[in-house]
């Protein structure tokens, strides 16, 4: 590994990441000493993963499935000594251990889950809710632990907390802080786990045993997947497996994990051999949502504030700096669906939010036109499939729909012809207004250089432009008893790529405002594949995709290129990657960069969204992710935010958020960007500096 790669920027614990595993170890019935070594095994694995946090499965020590077993004295002092064992043999090795062991307090025996770091039990939690019903007998055997709070235990040679009020947290890596509740437990209508979670915890821990039954496996992940979300925190879950006692049950040996609602990872199941299930959880990511959540202050409060009664254990994490990559897929398009069993619903309901708010703005203006400028863009184009779908389901002629095609200096023959075979394959009212006698005298009115035949194409020079189309939708609206439908996005109000005022930034109704240009893209291809409209328009959507993006503002220079938005103000696919996580999660520009880096990096690694174009699959380096998030944060932070205060009302369309004023995002107009830009600056390697 080079000198650059071994910097802290690339590790992985720099940025808040704790790897958490589960296993399903080797095991074999009541046989303490054979259990003992399964569990070792796979901590020497998830050691050489440099993992940090390994879960097993619910009494993995003993056995769970052995009845009466656990009553007996011989199994309960094997249980004692391997324990002390375990401690021995894992005293060398990274991963903090949760394993379940069946342990005595005066003259009880508790269903516990013991946590081992570095070879030293740092506490013991037991179960809280004990299953007494169908196949399970649990109060045979077992005390329940809902009153053990401030208590201690005998555990691997030492005295040891013991209790359901345990948190325990890695001294120098903030966020890496776990509670534990023990299978049954989050089937109960008050798991425990919620209250580790309000006292800080941001990982859940669930060693399970757990039979498997028909459709239980999807119970499961209904469940940890609920815990995830509403505890705000990645839930881990680690069911027994082939080993137990099948004299009237079966196990399957299921491992999942799941961050904010999201399966990370999940477990082969079934399988005869051990097995890890890796993934690197982002505890920041957790934390921020907690921060933006006043929902999870209030339940806090309510909870009578369990981070003041909770025991935090504390622990030093021996943590290795791991520079290989993260165990972790990372969308990169985190506006795109990417759900392959529910592509369809999600595009589906993408479009008709749009198309649902425009109908109701329709109707509360009694509008009796939308008028909208068709560039033969990508955004237009998406608006106008809005605009149609809404007027068909209002049961209007589309030809209320007004469209103007406004050629200007810079206009191509192929985005004007695609314009007019829109309109024309929708059928819509349309017209076409030459803009360039209306803009030579503007120019020529303002002293303009261009006026006297200089070639100056700067902003005074595109604004002209962009400000006459607006101010003729405007009066055409007024003539035609309608109003003006927006077409910029959600990506170019983020970079403020608009001309503010009498330009494309204002309009009646912005409905694409929530939306930003990687998924237009997506819902146009969406739009063709499922065939929302005919033959004819798919066809000229298809060569609306084809074509560079630009604002055709400027003439094509000498060789024929044109002017290209991309160049100038980064990747819309990188630019939205940058929004999402900085307007959804708050996260800071080094902890973006890190995220991008592996998402782009390499175009063979991942999931591309379904049905994505092949030639399209860029890569990116850290220093081309590092350029164009500077100028990201430049453009969001110090210059564009004064158009977002007074942009039209629009749709909200993602859970990754928009940036109304009135909504998702409120900030001053007169911010700078110097302490993004110092963060990202400070973190990065110098090569990519």
């Amino acid at each position: 590994m080079s000198t650059s790669e071994t910097h802290p920027f690339y590790d992985l614990h720099t940025h808040g990441f704790v790897r958490v595993a589960t296993a399903t170890p080797r095991t074999r019935t009541a046989d303490v000493a054979y259990n003992m070594q399964g569990i070792v095994e796979q901590a020497q694995k998830a050691h050489e993963q440099h993992v940090d946090l390994l879960l097993y499965p619910e009494l993995s020590l003993s056995s769970y499935a052995i009845d009466d077993l656990h009553l007996q004295t011989a199994l309960l002092d094997a249980v004692d000594r391997h324990l002390a064992d375990l401690c021995e043999a894992t005293r060398e090795l990274v991963p903090v251990l949760v394993i379940g062991a069946p342990l005595r307090r005066n003259g009880r025996i508790y269903n516990c889950a013991v946590v081992i770091a570095q070879g030293q039990v740092l506490g013991v939690v037991p179960k809280s809710f004990l299953p007494n019903y169908r196949e399970y007998y649990e109060k045979r055997w077992f005390s329940h632990g809902r009153d053990c709070v401030g208590l201690e235990i005998e555990a691997g040679g030492l005295t040891v907390p013991f209790g359901t009020d345990l948190v325990f947290a890695a001294a120098k890596l903030p966020g890496f802080t776990f509670g534990i509740e023990i299978c049954e437990d989050f089937w109960s209508p008050n798991p425990p786990g919620t209250l580790a979670a309000l006292a800080g915890a941001t990982i859940l821990l669930n060693p399970s045993a757990s039979n498997i039954t028909i459709g239980k496996s999807d119970e499961r992940h209904l469940l940890s997947r609920a815990s995830s979300n509403r505890a705000i925190c990645a839930y881990a879950y680690s069911a027994s497996g082939h080993g137990e006692s099948t004299t009237d049950l079966a196990w399957d040996g299921q491992g999942m994990i799941y961050e904010l609602g999201d399966l990370m990872v999940e477990s082969t199941r079934f399988d005869l051999q051990p097995e890890l299930c890796v993934t690197d959880i982002d505890t920041k990511r957790i934390l921020a949502e907690r921060m933006r959540m006043q929902t999870w202050g209030d339940a806090t409060d309510a909870a009578g504030r369990p981070e003041d009664w909770y025991r935090r254990v504390e622990f030093d994490h021996a943590a290795v700096p791991d520079n290989k990559g993260l165990v972790r897929a990372i969308r990169r398009f985190p506006f795109v669906p990417n759900r392959a069993h529910k592509l369809d619903e999600d595009c589906y309901e993408a479009f008709n939010i749009q198309v649902d708010a425009l109908m109701r703005r329709v109707q509360a203006t009694q509008a009796r036109s939308l008028v909208i400028g068709i560039s033969g863009g990508l955004d237009s184009t998406h608006a106008l499939l809005v605009a149609a779908k809404a007027m068909d389901r209002l049961y209007r002629p589309r030809t209320d729909i007004r469209g103007y095609t406004m050629p200007g200096f810079a206009t191509s023959e192929g985005t004007k012809s695609n314009a007019w075979k829109l309109m024309k394959a929708f059928g819509i009212t349309a017209e076409e207004i030459d803009i360039k006698p209306a803009a030579r005298q503007m120019l020529e009115d303002i002293d303009h250089p261009f006026a006297d035949g200089e070639p100056q194409y700067d902003t005074t020079f595109e604004n002209v432009q962009a400000g006459l189309r607006t101010d003729y939708l405007f009066r055409l609206a007024g003539h035609h008893s309608g109003f003006v439908i927006g077409t910029g996005d959600l990506s170019e109000l983020a970079l403020g790529w608009c001309t503010y005022g009498v330009g494309d930034q204002m309009s009646h109704y912005g409905v694409n405002s929530g939306v930003p240009k990687t998924l237009i893209q997506y819902l146009i291809r969406w739009t063709i594949r499922t065939g929302q409209f005919d033959d004819g328009v798919d066809d000229v959507l298809a060569s609306i995709l084809d074509t560079e993006i630009s604002p055709e503002l400027v003439p094509a220079d000498a060789k024929g290129a044109i002017q290209s938005t991309q160049s100038i103000i980064g990747p819309y696919e990188l630019n939205d990657f940058f929004l999402h996580h900085i307007i959804r999660w708050g996260q800071s520009p080094s902890h973006v960069a890190f995220l991008a880096w592996h998402a782009w990096k390499d175009a063979n690694a991942g999931v591309w969204p379904i049905d994505f174009p092949q030639d399209a699959k860029n890569t990116y380096d850290l220093s081309t992710i590092a350029k164009w998030l500077e100028n990201f944060l430049k453009r969001f932070f110090a210059f564009s935010q004064f158009k977002r205060s007074a942009m039209p009302n629009g749709p909200k369309v993602s859970a990754g958020g928009a940036l109304s004023p009135r909504g998702d995002w409120r900030a001053p107009s007169d911010a700078v960007a110097d302490l993004w830009l110092a963060e990202l600056a400070a973190s990065l390697p110098p090569s990519a500096d």
